[in-house]
């Protein structure tokens, strides 16, 4: 993974958000009064003043989707942590459409975290996800494997999911060599790539081997019904009703049935027997009571879930983490909670042996 080169204005854009974002909360509530949820949550002060201050900026979702992709490709960069690489960096293409990058710190043994980006589909890259995936690698000891997938309207429903099953397919077929035991492989997405975990999980629920672990970070479940929190924060800055409109417009092709499992996984017939989840929520999410409604289904079918709730962040903040230190100390809060779970598999294989 290079890390990316910015102009003299991009740099002077990156130091100033930096800035302001380290400004006493007193001051920023200020020059930003963080907004209240109907739940009664009080969005990270930070967090406010940095919507406030992308809210006038330009809307990606009036762009055709390859200049949209190279503007918030920018962006992401833009706003990510500098974090350290890795001590091994391998890329790896499986196939002219599927590319990888896995990063390693020598761990193998804690196991492997097949990585899927978000952006609805249609922007996003495993470039622009490098910091994430480099929080998860060197906070958990896992190795890392991010994920780069086809995108629409190129490459519409299912292409996505099918590339999810080749990626699955070769981590499976070359964990051994890395080190790494196929039985402790964990599949995680955000946002879109949360969809495409979760869908990931459910056609491979049958196999003898599957995923010990899924996790769903603000994920897209169900393209059917209308939920509340669309309503409720339908102009949000970090994820707008127009831009998720403009995704599915881009992501599916006329005719296609939204109630599809691998379009809507909370549609799937049942959902006894998936893997373990954490599902990851935001309290100003238009997503969150997809999250909620999946995490609340996977319990009902006797599948284990984690639901950790960040109160006052916005979709999307894992990519948000060197401008707002909230989205930093929130990404590490979910690092946290998968390197706890592979810990709680650990003392389980232990005790069973």
């Amino acid at each position: 993974m290079s890390e990316p080169r910015f102009t003299v204005a991009q740099r002077l854009q990156r130091t100033l958000l930096v800035l302001l974002s380290r400004l006493p909360a007193g001051l920023q509530r200020l020059l930003a009064k963080p907004p209240v949820n109907r739940a009664g949550d009080t969005m990270a002060p930070d967090v406010a003043l940095l919507m406030k201050l992308s809210e006038p900026g330009p809307d990606y979702s009036d762009l055709p989707p390859a200049e949209a992709r190279a503007t918030t490709e920018h962006d992401l960069l833009l706003f990510a942590s500098r974090i350290g690489a890795c001590a091994v960096e391998e890329e790896i293409e499986v196939s002219p459409e599927v590319q990888l990058t896995r990063c390693s710190n020598g761990t193998p043994s804690r196991g492997l975290i097949l990585f899927f980006h978000g952006g609805g589909f249609v922007i996003g890259s495993r470039a622009s996800y490098t910091a994430p995936a480099r929080m998860l690698a060197h906070g958990t000891g896992a190795d890392v494997v991010s994920v780069e997938y086809r995108v629409a309207p190129e490459d519409p429903f299912p292409a996505a999911q099918d590339d999810a099953v080749v990626a699955w397919r070769y981590v499976v077929e070359h964990a051994a060599e890395w080190g790494v035991d196929p039985q402790r492989i964990v599949v995680a997405g955000e946002s879109a790539g949360g969809n495409i975990a979760a869908v990931l999980c459910q056609q491979l629920r049958d196999e003898q081997v599957k995923p010990m672990l899924q996790v769903l970070i603000q994920p897209v479940t169900d393209l059917v019904e209308h939920r509340p929190s669309q309503d409720e924060f339908a102009g949000s800055p970090a994820l707008s009703a127009k831009q998720i409109a403009w995704f599915i417009d881009n992501y599916l092709p006329e005719g296609t049935d939204k109630a599809d499992p691998r379009v809507s996984p909370l549609r799937a017939t049942s959902l006894e027997g998936l893997p373990p989840a954490i599902v990851n929520l935001a309290g100003f999410d238009p997503l969150h009571d997809d999250g909620t409604a999946y995490a609340t289904a996977l319990l009902e079918a006797g599948v284990p879930v984690e639901v950790t709730r960040e109160a006052g962040q916005v979709h999307g903040y894992i990519s948000y983490t060197a401008v707002s230190p909230s989205c930093r100390q929130a990404t590490e809060r979910l690092v946290a909670s998968v390197s706890a779970a592979l810990d709680r598999a650990d003392h389980t294989v232990t005790k069973a042996s």
